[in-house]
């Protein structure tokens, strides 16, 4: 194989897969944290789903927070998240 075609073929490197996030159920809502990495930071983000009605409404969750660790990023999330269920319910959906 020549060097133009192991550039541009089959041989480039295979990104590392990112493991399924597991949501967490708070009064009927999943809540599912998902840090976004930007550069040496993360970024809090997520998802906040619930069934209504037999079907899956989803609301994004992006903050301009930005923390030192995606575990931190994950866990303030998860916080905010909860915050913003209790404060909204299903309007966040409308």
């Amino acid at each position: 194989m020549g060097f133009l075609s192991k550039l541009f073929g089959k041989s480039s490197p295979v990104e590392e897969a990112k493991p399924a996030v597991e949501a967490v159920e708070y009064n009927g809502f999943q809540i599912y944290p998902q840090a976004i990495k930007e550069g040496g930071q993360y970024r809090i983000a997520g998802r906040i789903c619930k069934v209504i009605d037999g079907e899956v409404k989803t609301h994004t969750f992006i903050r301009s927070d930005l923390l030192g660790s995606e575990q931190d990023a994950n866990e303030f999330m998860l916080k905010k998240a909860q915050m913003f269920v209790d404060q909204t319910g299903d309007k966040m959906f409308s």
